[in-house]
């Protein structure tokens, strides 16, 4: 018996690469891929994914990438299709904003993110993602950014106190003391977003007791999703539409898959949750103006922004309630994944980096204290705190070298012709200027190479220099039009998909920083030479060793001496 269920799980196995080198061959066209450089494939079955995906090594094997072959290479995908990979501006530029309807999120993308968090911007594409995305622009605009800076800093001083009583249970609160720093960025990015984009309270961030559930749910969301990457690209397309809603959960509760049954588990949560605050905020709205500005956020979230707009828009518009509770799972899922990871994960690195420039720290302290105290003491305003130039130049640099996303991919829906800024040498000798993709293709575009591109930011482009902000920049970076929404980088991407919260996650930053830099020292602890940064979906900084490793950020911290 266990030879015959040996045999049937062989034959099943080789029926499915089967199918989905079918599925892939089958969608291949003529093209010029074949003639671009790139490196051998780890294998038939896995290509170059393996590498590119690789938690720890994939830092390197991404910087070797762009030394060897250029802007523009080629990727050998699973069972012998091939891949673009590219960080060229002008490819970047018409994949991303131009021709964004022939390139768009993979299949796999747009199911997982739909069925993980309804039909919302992540789980959407064409003018249903259009309409959604024009109904949350005014939770994200500058005004909206101006009238919420109270709660930033309201949420940031509860940060600077937990610290503040945590040094005081030692000994010597001038002296070092070691802190798990991430835990604690984490909850504070949470609970901004839950405050001024949710009009939601999560976490009063007194202690380590205090933190909202939710918070854990979150963080341990995206650590599952890396080993199911393959399975979500080229798998779940292609079984997505089997049955209803009722039989795909059926299967998924009856396969022995254990992160697949977490991952579900997680999205009924959110469900949950998203439901309780709609309710909330329905009654609310339903009860008149004066119990929204009793709101946490005063009715200027994105929740209440959401329904007010929906109220408003046309018939043929309006989405109907079950759509509105599935945009609000979304809205404030996605945005709680900012906050407890790509946010997290950008603070996470600048205090990393503060830690180990003591010089640039210093600057940046006597900055921030002299704005306060300029100010009378009292906290800064919109205006206030965008208008210093080296917290300024100091948060560009870090999300131009480490952008929290290294990549993003796009799935070709037809065959499109794709040009060059910079021509290649084809394998062949010929001279490349535009590359042929055929239906199917996927593209990964390397938003890390893009943001340390040599040609563009010169020989110290790998390098931290936060000063390089505060003169003009190189003007081979001008000319080259880097499609990106934030400062010629692609760190929040470009075009229809890009970060919609670009303005919320900057302003986050500075105001926590400015706070901390006030009060807080920081220096590498003992146990800096442990922590590795993982290249998930997001990167994150882990403490561990070979056997197991842990989301940590141990920094060693003391109270400034005024």
């Amino acid at each position: 018996m266990e030879i015959m269920d040996l045999l049937t799980s062989q034959v099943a196995y080789l029926a499915l690469a089967l199918a989905i080198g079918w599925y892939f061959l089958g969608r291949r066209g003529r093209s010029n891929i074949d003639n671009i450089p790139g490196p051998v494939p780890q294998s038939w079955s896995s290509g170059n994914l393996p590498q590119l995906m690789d938690q720890y090594e994939g830092w390197g094997w991404n910087d070797d990438l762009s030394k060897k072959y250029g802007s523009t290479l080629r990727l050998h995908g699973p069972f012998g299709s091939k891949m673009l990979y590219t960080f060229d501006p002008k490819a970047m530029h018409t994949m991303l904003v131009k021709d964004s309807d022939i390139f768009e999120e993979s299949a796999g993308f747009i199911e997982f993110n739909r069925n993980v968090f309804g039909k919302g911007l992540l789980g959407t594409v064409g003018d249903y993602h259009r309409k959604q995305r024009k109904m949350l622009n005014p939770v994200f605009s500058a005004a909206h950014m101006r009238e919420i800076v109270p709660i930033f800093f309201d949420v940031s001083h509860r940060l600077k106190d937990a610290l503040i009583k945590q040094l005081e249970a030692g000994l010597n609160t001038q002296a070092e003391q070691e802190i798990d720093i991430l835990s604690w960025l984490g909850r504070t990015a949470f609970e901004l977003i839950g405050q001024a984009g949710l009009g939601y309270s999560f976490d009063p961030m007194t202690d380590d007791e205090s933190a909202h559930p939710f918070s854990g749910v979150m963080k341990s969301l995206f650590p599952l999703l890396t080993p199911m990457m393959f399975w979500q690209n080229y798998v779940l397309p292609l079984v997505s539409n089997i049955g209803p809603p009722s039989f795909q959960r059926f299967v998924i509760g009856i396969l022995p898959w254990k992160n697949l049954h977490q991952i579900r588990d997680i999205a009924d949560y959110m469900y949950q949750v998203a439901t309780d605050i709609f309710e909330e905020k329905k009654r609310a709205l339903e009860a008149g103006d004066e119990a929204v500005k009793n709101q946490i956020g005063r009715g200027k979230d994105v929740i209440s922004v959401l329904m007010k707009e929906n109220m408003k828009a046309s018939e043929k518009d309006r989405l109907d309630e079950d759509e509105v509770i599935s945009q609000a799972d979304e809205s404030y899922s996605t945005l709680l994944f900012a906050a407890t990871d790509t946010t997290s994960s950008a603070l996470s690195r600048l205090l990393s980096l503060l830690s180990q420039h003591l010089v640039i720290q210093e600057k940046l302290r006597q900055e921030v204290t002299e704005a306060r105290r300029n100010n009378n003491g009292e906290d800064l305003s919109y205006n206030e705190i965008n208008s210093l130039p080296y917290l300024d130049a100091v948060c560009r640099e870090s999300l131009r070298l480490y952008a929290p996303v290294t990549s993003e991919s796009r799935y070709a829906l037809r065959d499109a012709v794709v040009p060059l800024s910079k021509p290649i040498i084809g394998v062949d000798g010929t001279e490349i200027r535009e590359v042929t993709v055929p239906q199917g293709t996927t593209i990964i575009i390397s938003l890390y190479n893009a943001n340390r591109n040599v040609e563009l930011w010169g020989p110290d482009a790998n390098e931290w220099k936060p000063e390089r902000w505060l003169s003009p920049l190189p003007e081979a970076v001008v000319r080259a039009r880097v499609p990106g929404i934030y400062s010629h980088l692609m760190t929040f991407s470009a075009g229809s998909r890009s970060c919609i919260g670009f303005k919320f996650s900057q302003l986050e930053m500075k105001v926590v920083l400015a706070v901390l830099f006030e009060h807080f020292k920081f220096s590498p602890s003992a146990r800096d030479s442990d922590i590795r940064w993982q290249m998930n979906g997001v990167a994150a900084p882990v403490v561990g060793n070979d056997a197991e490793f842990y989301p940590s950020l141990p920094m060693s911290m003391a109270l400034v001496e005024y």
